[in-house]
C-alpha cells in the first residue's frame, strides 16, 4: 500500500485560482526535471487548467523542442535570464496557454556554464508580459531543485493572485 501524495498548498491555490479565472498553464523545465509539473498535477482537477510541459534538460532539447536558437544558448548559456524568458514564451505559445513558467539553473555538484550551483532563473510568461527573477540558492542538489519548485510556485502565485 502506497502513501497518499498530499498536494502542495501553493499548487492547490494556483489550480483553484486558474479554474476560477478560466485560465491555463504550461511549464518548461530544465533544472527541476519535471518536479514543477508533478507538484501541479498532484492537485485533483489540475487537468482542467494544466495543459502540459516540456522538460528540456539539455541544450539540444531546448533548441529542438522549445525553438531556442543555438546562438542564444551559446551567447547567454542555458542558465540565463534570456534563455529562461525564451523557454517560458515558447512553451506558452506551443501549448496555447494563458501562462507559462520556466525553470533553468545549476543544481550541482560541480560547475556548469561557469556558474556555481544554486544559480537559478525563473520566468513567467503571459500573453501580455514576461517576468523573470534570478535566485541564488544553497544546499545540495535535491535542496536546490526543491527550492526552485517552491520559488516558482510562490512567484507564480503572487502574480496570479495580484
Amino acid at each position: 500500500m502506497s502513501a497518499a501524495v498530499l498536494p502542495h498548498p501553493l499548487a492547490k491555490e494556483i489550480v483553484k485560482k486558474l479554474k476560477a479565472k478560466k485560465l491555463t498553464l504550461a511549464v518548461a523545465e530544465s533544472i527541476t526535471g519535471g518536479a514543477l509539473a508533478a507538484a501541479i498535477t498532484d492537485v485533483p482537477g489540475s487537468s482542467l487548467v494544466f495543459l502540459g510541459g516540456i522538460i528540456s534538460y539539455s541544450d539540444t532539447a531546448k533548441t529542438k523542442f522549445l525553438a531556442i536558437p543555438k546562438r542564444i544558448l551559446t551567447k547567454h548559456t542555458a542558465v540565463s535570464e534570456t534563455v529562461a524568458i525564451a523557454m517560458a514564451q515558447s512553451v506558452r505559445a506551443q501549448f496555447g496557454s494563458d501562462f507559462a513558467i520556466a525553470t533553468t539553473g545549476v543544481a550541482g555538484p560541480g560547475k556548469a556554464y561557469d556558474q556555481k550551483a544554486g544559480t537559478v532563473w525563473l520566468a513567467i510568461a503571459s500573453k501580455k508580459s514576461t517576468f523573470s527573477v534570478q535566485l541564488a540558492l544553497s544546499g545540495d542538489r535535491a535542496a536546490i531543485r526543491h527550492a526552485t519548485v517552491e520559488s516558482a510556485l510562490a512567484t507564480f502565485a503572487r502574480i496570479l493572485l495580484s
